[in-house]
């Protein structure tokens, strides 16, 4: 129980804080989003990869397993959305929703303070591959677009960039010189904080309001998310420690950045802002549950 309080309770005083400054003061979230996406992420990926000690297989078992459960995802909620005759607008939120977990803001924090070193790293690798979903073929979804664009809007980010010259460094044994590394590296541990705090400003901003469909698209995300990760990961034979990190990362709460999608790019903006805040306040719940029964704690 001690562990597990060691885990969940240093996540929930930082976006607290956050919380509390989102009531107090005006603050820009946008800004403070891009700071982290455009900044401090991908600090926190070129040091991560730097120095990472994976092997190939963990990577790709990750990977592999990501895509194959969000897929189940995927289907599962494409078909709940039709069967409820959900307009499009609506049904494109539903569908984004379940797929995009927080796995930044919380997710990198309690991979860590779960799993340690090795967990923190396993973390940034599930949360690339939940960045390529999101933000690949995430805009794609919305407006319509085709496999090219997303693989532009894509490229365009810093955080791949970032894991590809982390790893070249590290393959070829190139050193960082005048130990800029060090700053680097003081960049990247912002970052956890930072987004932390920005969930709170969010959760501050926003009027709960929850109805059938936060309730549901929480569900989806908090409930059928981990357990179709879970499945897909015994049917593969990940191991003990990423399938405990993969299914954490799996079980975190609906990302903002749907929220920001389904507003840019053509979805229900109230309606993914209100699910947003409602999984997150019910993962509070959820979460400690979920490492009771990894056995963290």
């Amino acid at each position: 129980m001690e562990k597990l309080l060691e885990v969940v309770l240093p996540v929930a005083l930082i976006v607290m804080a956050g919380y509390a400054a989102g009531r107090a003061i005006e603050i820009d979230l946008q800004t403070l989003s891009r700071v982290s996406v455009y900044l401090l992420v991908p600090a926190l990926i070129f040091d991560a990869m730097l120095n990472a000690e994976l092997t190939s297989s963990s990577v790709v078992g990750i990977w592999g397993a990501f895509f194959l459960s969000s897929l189940l995802v995927y289907l599962a909620t494409l078909l709940l959305a039709r069967a409820g005759h959900l307009p499009a607008s609506i049904a494109k939120t539903l569908v984004a929703s379940a797929a995009f977990p927080n796995s930044g803001n919380m997710g990198l924090a309690l991979s860590q303070f779960a799993f340690g070193k090795t967990g923190l790293e396993l973390g940034v690798v599930f949360f690339i591959a939940s960045s390529i979903l999101m933000f690949g073929l995430g805009p794609a979804y919305f407006r319509g677009g085709g496999f090219l664009q997303s693989l532009v809007f894509t490229l365009r980010l810093p955080l791949f960039w970032s894991l590809f010259a982390g790893l070249v460094l590290r393959f070829t044994g190139w050193s960082i010189p005048f130990n800029l590394g060090e700053g680097i590296h003081l960049l990247g541990q912002a970052a956890i904080p930072l987004m932390l705090a920005t969930l709170g400003m969010q959760i501050a901003k926003t009027k709960p309001q929850w109805g059938g469909f936060e309730l549901t698209a929480s569900t989806l995300r908090l409930g059928l998310s981990p357990l179709a990760a879970f499945l897909v990961a015994k049917l593969i034979g990940l191991g003990p420690l990423e399938t405990s990190v993969l299914v954490l990362q799996s079980a975190m709460p609906i990302a903002v950045n749907a929220f920001l999608m389904a507003q840019e790019f053509g979805g229900d903006a109230a309606r993914a802002a209100r699910a947003v805040v409602a999984s997150s306040v019910l993962s509070f719940a959820t979460i400690p549950l979920l490492l009771w029964l990894l056995r963290v704690g």
